[in-house]
């Protein structure tokens, strides 16, 4: 035989790659870096936050922030919608509030002898309701119908969102004075519940430093928008097209099973929670640059995604036990697929 015969043909076109990635992220990679500029000429640190607000908007889910007040909640949502290009609109949930100042009324018009209905401000794609928790039930019930099923219904007609619609909540912890619990119902359309704590000492003194020297009087106009409403929902078709093996399916079921048999639990999470952890986990992915959905990335958003929908027992409760340590319990005690 001879050795010096070629096993190929060195004019043959060479085979592409099969390694060569399925989805081309550069358009996703590159919005999101520029969101992050644009919020980090205003807002310092909260890194985190940044980046499950980005997952939030890819996975097509609502947010809610939670914080003790002057912590940044409203500004930053505020900030991130003037990155979008895209309608906005912003309601202050008040205790005298009534369902037909967020979703709209019907007039009557003498001139023509029949009602007109008028959209109230919940019909815009991005929606800050600020301090959620300040109206009771009969206004918070307004929202069951459009964070879910993305339409309401008025007199009959429905009227659906345009796309995207997303709402960012805002609330201020529970024993503050002049609240209200949220109904579990409601809890449970939040994709996240976003815990915003105090900054550190060193981001304290960037926030004091850029005041004293009149970044705090930075207009918001400084802030451009990045996105429109054709290239969101470009990129969450990306999203929904990421490669999940079926052992992390499994992996995120029992995940979420194990909130419903938990000692320290008196209410689990329901089906809505394992929907929300696969498709934050595929959109995280994403935003991480990968095509394909690991177990951390899971585990990084299940305390986001189960804290608000899990109840402890009165007895752990009392013990001082949060939702985020059982979460925690779970993840440690469920093997990890590999």
């Amino acid at each position: 035989m001879d050795n010096n015969f070629p096993l190929t043909n060195p004019d043959a076109p060479e085979p592409a790659a099969s390694f060569a990635p399925r989805s081309d992220f550069s358009l996703l990679t590159t919005s999101a870096e520029a969101i992050r500029r644009e919020l980090g000429k205003v807002i310092v640190g909260q890194h985190e936050l940044i980046e499950l607000l980005l997952t939030a908007i890819l996975a097509d889910g609502h947010v809610l922030l939670e914080g003790v007040p002057g912590v940044a909640k409203t500004l930053t949502a505020k900030l991130l919608a003037r990155t979008l290009s895209v309608p906005f609109s912003r309601l202050q949930f008040t205790p005298d509030l009534m369902p037909s100042d967020v979703l709209g009324t019907s007039i009557f018009r003498p001139n023509k002898a029949d009602f007109e209905f008028r959209p109230g401000p919940i019909f815009a794609s991005v929606v800050l309701i600020d301090e959620i928790n300040r109206a009771p039930a009969k206004t918070q019930s307004a929202l069951f119908e459009v964070m879910e099923e993305r339409h309401i219904t008025q007199d009959g007609t429905t009227y659906p969102m345009q796309e995207p619609f997303l709402v960012l909540a805002t609330q201020n912890p529970i024993e503050q004075e002049g609240t209200y619990r949220l109904p579990e119902a409601q809890l449970d359309r939040f994709l996240f519940k976003v815990q915003i704590g105090y900054p550190t000492a060193e981001q304290e003194v960037a926030i004091l430093q850029g005041h004293h020297a009149g970044f705090g009087g930075m207009p918001l106009d400084s802030v451009q928008p990045v996105l429109s409403a054709a290239q969101i929902a470009e990129l969450r078709q990306q999203v929904r097209r990421q490669h999940v093996e079926p052992n992390l399916l499994d992996y995120i079921a029992r995940l979420v099973g194990q909130t419903r048999t938990h000692k320290s639990l008196y209410l689990g999470a329901s089906p809505r929670a394992s929907l929300a952890l696969l498709n934050g986990a595929k959109a995280l992915a994403a935003l991480r640059g990968r095509e394909f959905v690991t177990p951390e990335d899971v585990q990084y958003l299940a305390p986001a995604v189960l804290r608000h929908r899990i109840l402890l027992t009165p007895e752990r409760e009392m013990e001082g036990t949060t939702p985020d340590e059982v979460v925690r319990q779970i993840i440690q005690q469920i093997e990890v697929p590999r």
